[in-house]
């Protein structure tokens, strides 16, 4: 299904052990989500492409592509492509494009959850129009890609954020883990602890630093999942976001928002978990993550 540690390997091994190797091989998957704040710009600039090119990713979820699936000039023969774009041109929306093709493929919540959490909308409209939630369904596990609705300065959708997103996506991914193990990736918008951003006591209260919004994420955690970054690295200093002012970005004052968190299950199959913060191109960086599965 993906690559193997076999490949390239040795070529003066003996029949024998070739024939180990084969029994003990090992697949390596190679997981990225990046918000690229636009595909057609970061196609445009170039970042995306060689992105592809110098990472190889045998999976990688994107947010806010803010583009309908043919849009942006794509050359990427080696995936199968899955959009969720929103119903409003040019805003949010999500993709998964994947080297093995998915066993089945959903967009947005299903029926069931959106009735249950009452996602009929807010001012701002319908957020399951929004192309904000992907899920790929492969052998061995579930991949979602999601972009959470930001509660905005204001925190006019914190409401929306705290008694109806979260919990519903929450019931969703512990859904499909009934089924198989769920890797879940993509922009939360949250920041979890104050380890997640570089200036946390001036955010107290400020969207994407509200303890409601917190609370949501440690619901996760609670439920079983993961926060695979922090399985490999502790501290602050890490992050995947920063604003466009004063420099932020050279000077690393960011917040961490962007995560891949994955089934307990899983725990001892990841590899790495990793920021790739020099790679430009969006005011996000992609993160990535590595199964040994």
């Amino acid at each position: 299904m993906w690559a193997t540690a076999f490949e390239g390997s040795n070529p003066s091994l003996s029949a024998s052990d070739i024939i180990v190797a084969l029994i003990i091989e090992v697949t390596f998957v190679k997981l990225y989500s990046w918000n690229v704040n636009g595909i057609r710009a970061v196609v445009n600039k170039g970042a995306f492409q060689k992105f592809i090119t110098e990472h190889n990713p045998d999976i990688v979820c994107l947010q806010e592509t803010k583009a309908q699936e043919g849009q942006a000039v794509l050359d990427l023969k080696d995936y199968h492509e899955y959009w969720n774009s929103a119903d409003k041109k040019g805003y949010s929306g999500t993709a998964i494009f994947s080297k093995t093709k998915a066993l089945s493929v959903a967009n947005g919540f299903p029926e069931t959850i959106l009735k249950e959490f009452d996602m009929s909308g807010d001012q701002y409209g319908n957020p399951n129009g929004e192309g904000r939630v992907i899920v790929a369904e492969f052998e061995k596990f579930y991949v979602a890609t999601v972009y959470t609705p930001n509660s905005k300065g204001d925190l006019s959708r914190l409401d929306l954020r705290e008694k109806h997103w979260d919990p519903a996506f929450l019931k969703y991914m512990k859904e499909l883990e009934d089924k198989k193990p769920v890797l879940f990736c993509g922009d939360l918008n949250v920041a979890h602890t104050e380890d997640d951003l570089a200036n946390p006591k001036p955010n107290v209260g400020k969207h994407g630093f509200t303890n409601e919004e917190r609370a949501g994420f440690q619901t996760f955690i609670d439920a079983g999942f993961l926060d695979a970054f922090r399985i490999f690295t502790q501290g602050n200093g890490h992050y995947t976001w920063w604003t466009h002012w004063a420099n932020a970005r050279a000077r690393n004052v960011g917040w961490r928002i962007d995560y891949w968190m994955i089934s307990a299950s899983l725990k001892d199959k990841v590899k790495s978990s990793e920021i790739h913060a020099d790679v430009m191109g969006s005011d996000h960086c992609p993160i990535s993550i590595e199964l040994d599965i």
